[in-house]
């Protein structure tokens, strides 16, 4: 391996230290049916995203955006609005109005529309993330107080952040990993990562006046926090490496919040200079593998250990060189300049 050869794998071993964690590219998404006040992206599964926008009429609307065509989603008892919140697959959650004015879960199977009531939310049930065939989301007790529940077809189960003692909200689901968001006591949203037994607090270190979770795929989290000038921003949580990148659409002059992630693709919205929402469709490109990261390391210290072993046989040849002047080249007589004229020339 000559010098050549070593000096390639050491700036290709730099340049891929040197990239950017993730390169965010940002798509504006906004339904033609929407107002100037706004369209919001919550869900994304696969190339589709669900949402919800302001009509003329300033009614809310659910809307399905297939990555061409944008198809309206309004629940047939919906009175004054449906929201569309979540989608896996052809299957989609989200919340309408009933005649009563109280707020009512729905399930959509692409061409059937589903309430889904939770028996404790007497003022109201948001049905928020679905991953297979669970539903999860919060209701409002009679107390107005606000709880998490897991719904699996058939039995409705509490979920409540212990630390949630003023209300705990799940909002995306995959697998058996729930994320959302609680209130704690002195009135500071958290986020938070329920496993099926236990929760842990989720709290971007930039998020001064709080975080929220309101998304999952697979070790991927997104959510949004405050930081301290209460401006939100995106931001995506890797679960296995335990780090926060911030997720801040170029556009958003006020503030960004992300939604929902599925594979390298996120949605959210943000707030332009003149407070209307937009939505967005980010892709990220991860940044290398660590087991990239570790060949490209093990061939670099491969090439050094080969370059050292040379060097010390070349020392061990100089050192066993004959020394009586008339047996030995002039530059022999100093050792130690001779050793480093090899080395360099090396």
């Amino acid at each position: 391996m000559n010098r050549l050869t070593f000096t390639v794998f050491g700036l290709l071993f730099a340049v891929l230290l040197c990239l950017p964690a993730n390169a965010q590219t940002f798509t504006t998404l906004n339904d033609p049916l929407a107002r100037s006040v706004g369209t919001f992206a919550m869900g994304i599964s696969g190339n589709n995203v669900v949402g919800y926008y302001y009509n003329s009429s300033a009614r809310l609307n659910g809307f399905l955006y297939n990555g061409s065509t944008y198809t309206t989603l309004n629940d047939p008892l919906s009175i004054n609005g449906t929201q569309a919140i979540g989608i896996s697959g052809n299957n989609i959650v989200g919340v309408y109005t009933d005649s009563s004015g109280n707020w009512q879960g729905f399930f959509y199977n692409g061409s059937t529309y589903t309430t889904l009531d939770d028996p404790l939310g007497v003022e109201g049930t948001y049905a928020t993330g679905i991953s297979g065939n669970n539903i999860v989301g919060f209701y409002f007790d009679s107390s107005d107080d606000y709880h998490g529940f897991l719904y699996n077809g058939s039995t409705y189960t509490t979920l409540d952040d212990p630390l949630g003692v003023k209300g705990t909200q799940p909002w995306g689901m995959s697998g058996n990993n729930i994320v959302g968001g609680y209130t704690d006591s002195s009135g500071k949203d958290n986020g938070f990562l329920y496993n099926g037994s236990s929760y842990t607090t989720l709290n971007d270190p930039l998020g001064v006046h709080g975080t929220f979770a309101y998304g999952i795929d697979g070790n991927n989290v997104v959510g949004d926090y405050e930081d301290s000038s209460y401006e939100n921003h995106g931001f995506i949580y890797n679960i296995s490496t335990n780090t926060y990148m911030t997720f801040d659409d170029p556009l958003g002059g006020t503030g960004t919040c992300a939604n929902g992630i599925s594979g390298d693709s996120a949605v959210g919205w943000y707030w332009d200079s003149s407070n209307n929402g937009h939505s967005f469709v980010a892709t990220i490109t991860p940044e290398p593998s660590t087991f990239a990261l570790l060949t490209i390391g093990a061939i670099g210290l491969a090439a050094y250990a080969w370059r050292k072993r040379r060097l010390k046989k070349q020392a061990i040849a100089f050192l066993t060189q004959p020394t009586t002047p008339e047996e030995s080249p002039a530059i022999l007589s100093f050792p130690s300049r001779s050793f480093e004229a090899k080395r360099r020339a090396a």
